[in-house]
């Protein structure tokens, strides 16, 4: 009896080792397969408004001060205060600068990496709730290969960040069920969320501790958590009370109470869309594991008495819940939300895996399929016209296209392999896309910025304020042309030009036209663009 004792025991011991080496070899499959997907062609497009411009920006500023000026714990945006947001991702910018100068490759790669880490994290997340690997294992490939993951992921964003702390704080909560020291990786992860994007964090938080009252409240109860929470919050608070101590009133005004807590009711000018809007979204970017939805919510929703199903639905519906009440609607509030959703497909997928060979899949799975590839061919014929024909789009479209194809002769004949062709499809298409210059089609809804920097910088002008006829700010022309370029009417302008001494001008060529300026000094002029100061000696 002790003998077969022994013989189990040492089986189930080499079964553990061999279960351990094999999630290893998983992990740096997914870690390298991220890497690449997120940091091809990193630096091959110039930045964006937005956030990139201001990180950029910011962390280029903390970069130049001089030893000592506590910029760092202070950072500014354009020589002023920067109330916003805690300078976590900005630092390590700031940080990447002094190691590869200033550019685009460097502004990106730390959000890229830490994105990138992301997937190998939810494929952990995905063993502690599913019973069989290939549930975590497509969870993970189906994340990596979102549209909106794999672009916002590779921007100098905060969201790729905070949905990579989020995932940390989310394994430790699950691994924390049986092991209450891992109760301090929730916590360190919910300080790295805060530290990241601000008080926000608590409503990401509030997902986790959704899950853990419904489906373990006894940790609600173990003081672990909850000194692991304040350990974690200790470096926020900290933040938070020096920025008091620093800038007193006006940090409360505006570095909390407008930027933070305002967001949550009051609606932005720019930003206001309908409550339906994320829904809108989702149905837009997901594309083609959308075809896969509705039975996948169905399947969870079957297995909501099971931790996972649990996961899924309360961070997914909690947390599109929290967003869609907000008054101001960005497309990237959405980011942490998918991985719940990839966690819902690799349940239904690892499910798909056990049924019988040539089973029969739902209509809809090949119709969509279908239909994917003839808009994928139709890409393809469309981006091949024109006398400068788009050879990037149309060969990303062609393989796309070939893709669902044979996906869709799969799924009618049967086959589960259609499955694995998705993937490697899908994974191709999106890295064709990344190497291409189109993975930021935002550039093109305005003007270069590049050669209009290029033009200021050359100037060079006496002053670090220009005013410009555009109608709205451009953070990346603040960073490239190294000044703060400030939208104004025409009046403003008018205004400018007759009271102040020599104020310098950005004007589009049609604005310059009508302005009817005296005294005008030509500086200098490109793509349809004219820096133009007073000519003082004229006057």
């Amino acid at each position: 009896m002790q003998e077969r004792s022994f013989i189990w025991g040492h089986l189930g011991k080499h079964h553990r080792a061999a279960e351990k080496w094999i999630d290893l070899v998983w992990l740096i499959v997914l870690l390298l397969a991220a890497v690449l997907l997120f940091s091809v062609n990193l630096g091959g497009t110039p930045l964006r408004d937005g956030d990139e411009g201001t990180i950029a920006q910011i962390a280029r500023e903390i970069w130049r001060a001089p030893a000592g000026s506590m910029r760092w714990l202070y950072p500014t945006l354009g020589g002023e205060p920067y109330y916003q947001k805690p300078p976590l991702i900005h630092l390590l910018v700031a940080w990447t600068y002094s190691l590869g100068g200033v550019n685009e490759w460097t502004t990106r790669f730390p959000g890229a990496i830490l994105t990138a880490a992301s997937v190998p994290l939810l494929y952990c997340v995905g063993r502690e709730i599913f019973r069989q690997r290939w549930a975590a294992i497509y969870s993970a490939l189906i994340y990596l290969t979102m549209l909106p993951v794999v672009r916002h992921g590779r921007l100098a964003m905060l969201d790729g960040a905070v949905v990579s702390f989020l995932m940390v704080m989310m394994l430790c909560m699950l691994r924390s069920r049986r092991d209450l020291r891992y109760c301090l990786g929730v916590g360190i992860g919910f300080g790295l969320i805060c530290l990241t994007q601000g008080i926000f964090g608590i409503l990401l938080c509030a997902i986790a501790f959704v899950f853990l009252f419904w489906d373990t409240p006894r940790l609600l109860t173990s003081y672990y958590l909850w000194l692991a929470i304040f350990i974690g919050s200790v470096p926020v608070i900290c933040w938070y009370g020096a920025q008091l101590i620093h800038y007193g009133h006006t940090f409360l005004q505006v570095g909390i109470l407008n930027q933070s807590l305002n967001r949550m009711g009051t609606v932005s000018a720019n930003n206001s869309r309908p409550a339906w809007y994320y829904l809108q979204e989702i149905l837009i970017y997901t594309w083609p594991w959308l075809l896969f939805l509705p039975q996948s919510l169905r399947l969870t929703w079957e297995n909501r008495n099971l931790s996972w199903a649990k996961l899924v639905l309360v961070w997914s519906g909690v947390y599109l819940l929290i967003i869609s009440c907000m008054g101001s609607k960005l497309l990237w509030y959405l980011f942490p939300i998918y991985p719940s959703i990839a966690l819902a497909f690799g349940a239904q997928f690892s499910e798909t895996e056990n049924l019988p060979l040539l089973s029969s899949y739902p209509r809809s799975w090949i119709t969509g399929l279908a239909i994917l590839a003839l808009v994928g061919s139709a890409g393809s014929i469309l981006f091949s016209w024109g006398t400068a024909p788009k050879t990037d789009l149309q060969v990303i479209c062609a393989v796309f296209a070939l893709t669902m194809t044979l996906a869709a002769i799969l799924a009618e004949r049967g086959d589960g392999q259609f499955f694995k062709v998705l993937l490697w499809g899908s994974y191709i298409s999106l890295l064709l896309l990344m190497k291409s210059n189109f993975w930021v089609w935002e550039l093109w809804e305005a003007y270069p910025v590049k050669p209009v920097a290029a033009m200021i910088s050359r100037a060079n002008p006496a002053v670090k304020k220009i005013y410009t006829s555009f109608h709205y700010n451009r953070p990346s022309l603040d960073f490239y042309s190294d000044r703060t370029i400030v939208p104004a009417s025409l009046g403003e302008l008018q205004y400018y030009w007759h009271y102040q001494g020599q104020p310098y001008f950005l004007l589009s060529t049609s604005v310059y036209n009508n302005l009817h300026l005296d005294s005008v000094k030509l500086i200098d002029q490109t793509e349809g663009w004219k820096l133009i100061t007073k000519d003082v000696n004229r006057l």
